[in-house]
């Protein structure tokens, strides 16, 4: 049964401002726990003190005798009247004056994340802390004090909006609009939750596993559903993206899911070949130079690139090699020099052609045009 404010104050619907201060002040002088201990009394004083808050102030009032407890549209005189509280009755059958829920989704949230070039090649699994909003262990989501509830709002009378009426030349013009007591949600919590002041959340840090893919590259995303912050009043979680970031690699470089890199080799080790072994991403691999390699020229080392994302395997590592020349011979150096070039009969001056630049060999080759 509803409670009514005059007469829990003891007044006429038509009392004065000051009538209703008098029969305040009257019962609270009666009713105060520093007067009158009883239970009985601090629950009389809490509707007296309730009452006169929602009566000594006009809008308040004026919603009140308004809205569905206050019989204030229980005739209508004219023809407009009629005509509005018809139209207002149409507006809220569409749907368009229902409560507000406190219960919303929380927000989604976004962190990121740096990664190495070799955490890359077969994926990794990052442990973050993320500053978010919690669900409030305290209340667990319902906004309000443990063994308390929410109750309806005595101005509104649960709807979530009050009407009001002004005059006009078609009559009395009613309007509708969100009820200030409850801001709509047809509720007040009269005792919140003191761990989340009645937001059912609560700041926190937590500690999140991000899976990160093999083959993942800088400026994708990766969705963690239901990981971002809770939503007021126990509503769901909103997501999580982690945005990644490959740092750089003084030596490796990557195209698609392939690994880019140079190895200098010595004239001699060119000339004559070699098996060298050089210190990979994922662990050493031995890498055979043969006779005569050039400058320029790119060696294949199969499934030792990056995981593919999409599917099985691994790219592969392409190595460019460039051959060094000495700068500065001995004697016997220049001597073993020359007598070579006799050997090979390039002792004799030649004419230079143009023939494709090495870095645009270097380019085809990286890129797989032999």
């Amino acid at each position: 049964m509803a409670v009514d404010h005059y007469e829990t104050l003891g007044v006429s619907r038509e009392a004065s401002q000051e009538e209703i201060k008098r029969a305040y002040r009257r019962l609270a002088r009666e009713l105060h726990p520093d007067v009158n201990p009883s239970e009985d009394a601090a629950e009389r004083f809490k509707l007296v003190t309730h009452a006169y808050d929602v009566l000594s102030d006009p809008q308040q009032r004026q919603d009140y005798d308004l809205g569905p407890r206050g019989g204030g549209f229980g005739d209508f005189g004219s023809f407009g009247d009629v005509f509005s509280s018809f139209f207002g009755a149409a507006a809220g059958a569409g749907g368009g004056n229902r409560p507000r829920s406190r219960r919303e989704r929380g927000q989604d949230a976004l962190l990121r994340i740096e990664i190495d070039l070799e955490q890359v090649i077969a994926g990794t699994v990052r442990e973050v802390e993320v500053a978010t909003a919690v669900l409030c262990a305290t209340c667990e989501g319902a906004c309000t004090q443990p063994g308390t509830s929410e109750v309806t709002c005595d101005i509104c009378g649960g709807s979530g909006h009050v009407q009001r009426q002004m005059r006009s030349l078609l009559g009395t013009v009613v309007t509708s609009a969100p009820c200030g007591t409850c801001r709509g949600y047809g509720t007040v919590i009269p005792y919140p939750c003191t761990s989340c002041q009645g937001e059912g959340r609560v700041r926190a840090t937590k500690t999140i596993s991000v899976e990160i893919p093999a083959g993942i590259d800088t400026g994708m995303r990766i969705q963690l559903p239901g990981q971002g912050e809770a939503g007021p009043a126990g509503g769901p979680n909103g997501d999580l993206y982690a945005e990644i970031t490959v740092r750089h690699h003084d030596v490796f470089s990557r195209s698609g899911d392939d690994l880019l890199a140079t190895v200098e080799v010595a004239m001699a080790d060119a000339v004559l070949g070699s098996r060298v072994t050089l210190a990979g991403l994922d662990g050493p691999l031995e890498v055979t130079l043969p006779e005569g390699t050039q400058s320029g020229d790119a060696i294949v080392i199969k499934d030792r690139g990056v995981g593919k994302l999409r599917g099985g395997g691994r790219g592969d590592l392409r190595i460019a090699v460039q051959v060094i020349t000495p700068e500065r011979l001995s004697a016997k150096e220049r001597e073993l020099i020359e007598r070579f070039r006799e050997l090979r009969g390039d002792d004799a001056p030649t004419l230079a052609t143009f023939r494709q630049g090495l870095f645009a060999r270097l380019r085809d080759r990286f890129h797989g045009f032999f």
